[in-house]
């Protein structure tokens, strides 16, 4: 029976929010000492970046997966759960980030105030307002000798229209102000409502997922309406797949049994089920034997960058297959279609939201599943007219016409939005003139800081313009952007042959007027990372049907007389001579074996 009540604690003494905020600017570590102070995990316990419980998250200091924990905390003499979603800052996980939103009821906007309003705050706050959340703004790292907490406060007041008071000031350093915090999110976080007020009746939305081997799909949701239990039969709203609840229960932040899971409250079913595609992200899961009426869900996502993926060892294409299925269920902004390539066998165009995510997934197609892939250079998608007017989408640049086929050629477009300190204005504007990009809007902050509003090719701004963009401005500037419309683009395929032989995974979509560049960067990166053979290799770049880059790696040397002592002279030169019949022979043949490692150094920057 649905109730207002949820083991012990009222409806109305429950707070979702989530905390949003550029990255680098201190989520994880607030996220920690809000741990500390609700005593959820003992102080023993405790690690850094406790919530970031992938190994690459470690490694790198960044979110990458949302992470739900659930909260119990004191105030004026009543206990509050606080279901806190902390969700990643980099912009190819916004994803993560609008999922997460859309599963609580307010959120915590946090501003570093060693570095102010950033590219990205932007974007998430927008998010954050579409949601018709809750803003509490906060400036983090207050305590450090760098903190200009006067002027970033008259920034987060401009951006949101608050009065100074308004702003909470917090270290996840040392916890200061981190007890406010909460008890200001109880103050101002509305409790969830009940939709629809019924007996026996149950309804949730799922905002994430992750696969268990021995559970199958676990899923996480937020209680809309009514309650569920352990061997509860349900439904999910599309796919119409009945399942029973083998267990519920919340996240402490480890997942942790419960007896009922209801209203307001956020948490997780194991289903059992071990398919892929079954449960998907925005869905809603209901009583089978009442169910009630499909919540709104979420917008797909849509891919920004794509790349080809092969088994080195075409035995494993069935493992890969079933990882791509694995992978998918814990980061559903994964996209992947089969395909089939004349010399790389069987795999999978896969579509990613940029290309740090693009590099995610394929080290944790590594690490997780032990899989060792080729990985073809990632590329944008182009509309692309034929002289016989037949249109084709291509997202492989191993797909593009020849150069004597393509009468036109569309490209997606993107607008930036780039924020520096304006000393460093000069420097980016020649970078953007570099990239294509065109300056559409200058806006300055009073704090000496200039923000640059850009339109630019989607493939422009995937080649590398995040690190110059780091580099020109001493790492002060922040980015984000937005996909808009499709324009005519000057662009051809731009072929690496390896002894002379094409290899589709090096092939790529380059700007006509930088081919000399690109392909000698390539032939060079090429020469530097391929192994010697035992033979010459000639490593060359083809563009428009010519070569005009081309470097020899020589051929390992090995003394076949080492073991001669003594003896005529023609010994040694009959020795000699068979070994170089033996060399041109290889030669002839060409095959040169490109190991898994050549291809993620020529993929990466």
């Amino acid at each position: 029976m649905a109730s207002d009540t949820i083991q012990g604690m009222n409806l109305k003494n429950i707070r979702n929010f989530s905390i949003i905020a550029h990255i680098d600017h201190g989520k994880s570590t607030l996220a920690d000492r809000m741990l500390e102070i609700t005593n959820t995990i003992p102080e023993r316990n405790m690690r850094d970046q406790m919530l970031d419980t992938m190994e690459l998250e470690q490694e790198r200091g960044i979110t990458i997966k949302m992470q739900p924990v659930r909260m119990e905390h004191e105030y004026q003499g009543e206990n509050y759960i606080l279901n806190l979603i902390d969700t990643p800052g980099h912009i190819d996980f916004s994803y993560e980030v609008s999922r997460a939103l859309k599963a609580v009821e307010g959120s915590i906007l946090l501003v570093d105030a060693t570095q102010g309003v950033q590219a990205q705050t932007f974007t998430t706050l927008e998010m954050a307002k579409k949601a018709g959340l809750k803003i509490i703004p906060a400036l983090s790292k207050v305590d450090s000798p760098l903190a200009r907490v006067d002027e970033i406060k008259m920034e987060v007041m401009d951006l949101l229209e608050v009065d100074a008071d308004e702003i909470l000031l917090v270290s996840g350093k040392t916890g200061e102000g981190v007890e406010s915090l909460l008890n200001h999110v109880i103050e101002t976080i509305e409790p969830p409502q009940e939709k629809i007020i019924d007996t026996d009746s149950f309804r949730s939305l799922v905002f994430d997922f992750e696969y268990s081997n021995h559970k199958g799909v676990i899923i996480y949701i937020r209680v809309i309406d009514g309650e569920i239990k352990k061997g509860d039969q349900l439904v999910f709203g599309t796919s119409k797949r009945k399942f029973f609840a083998l267990d519920v229960g919340v996240f402490k932040p480890d997942a942790q049994t419960t007896d009922v899971l209801s209203a307001g409250e956020i948490g997780y079913i194991v289903t059992g089920i071990k398919e892929a595609k079954v449960a998907q992200v925005g869905d809603t899961v209901t009583l089978f034997k009442k169910p009630l009426e499909t919540l709104p869900g979420y917008q797909e996502p849509a891919p920004v960058v794509w790349a080809s993926i092969y088994p080195e060892q075409a035995d494993d294409f069935e493992l890969l297959k079933t990882s791509l299925g694995k992978l998918q269920l814990s980061d559903s902004s994964l996209s992947y279609q089969e395909e089939v390539s004349g010399s790389l066998g069987r795999g999978f165009r896969i579509g990613c939201l940029g290309m740090l995510h693009l590099e995610i997934i394929t080290e944790r197609l590594l690490r997780e599943f032990n899989l060792q892939i080729i990985v073809t250079m990632p590329s944008v998608t182009y509309e692309v007219m034929k002289k016989n007017e037949e249109m084709v989408t291509v997202y492989s640049a191993a797909l593009f016409p020849d150069h004597g086929d393509v009468a036109m050629v569309e490209e997606p477009w993107v607008e930036l939005k780039i924020i520096s300190p304006s000393e460093y204005i000069g420097n980016i504007i020649t970078l953007l003139y570099e990239h294509e990009g065109e300056t559409t809007e200058t806006i300055t902050f009073g704090d000496g800081r200039t923000q640059l509003v850009i339109l630019m090719p989607l493939r422009e701004l995937m080649r590398n313009f995040f690190d110059n963009l780091k580099s020109v401005s001493s790492g002060y500037a922040s980015i984000s952007y937005e996909i808009k419309e499709m324009r005519s683009a000057d662009v051809t395929r731009m072929d690496i042959l390896v002894a002379e032989e094409p290899v589709p995974a090096f092939a790529r979509i380059i700007s006509t007027r930088r081919a000399q560049e690109e392909a000698d960067a390539a032939v060079e990166k090429l020469y530097k990372s391929l192994p010697r053979q035992m033979f010459v290799v000639k490593i060359q770049a083809k563009v428009d049907g010519r070569i005009i880059a081309s470097r020899k790696l020589s051929a390992m040397k090995k003394d076949v007389t080492a073991k001669l002592y003594g003896g005529d002279i023609t010994r040694k030169m009959k020795l000699r001579e068979k070994q170089k019949k033996g060399k041109k022979k290889m030669a002839e043949m060409g095959k040169v074996n490109i190991s898994h490692d050549v291809f993620l150094k020529m993929m990466k920057k």
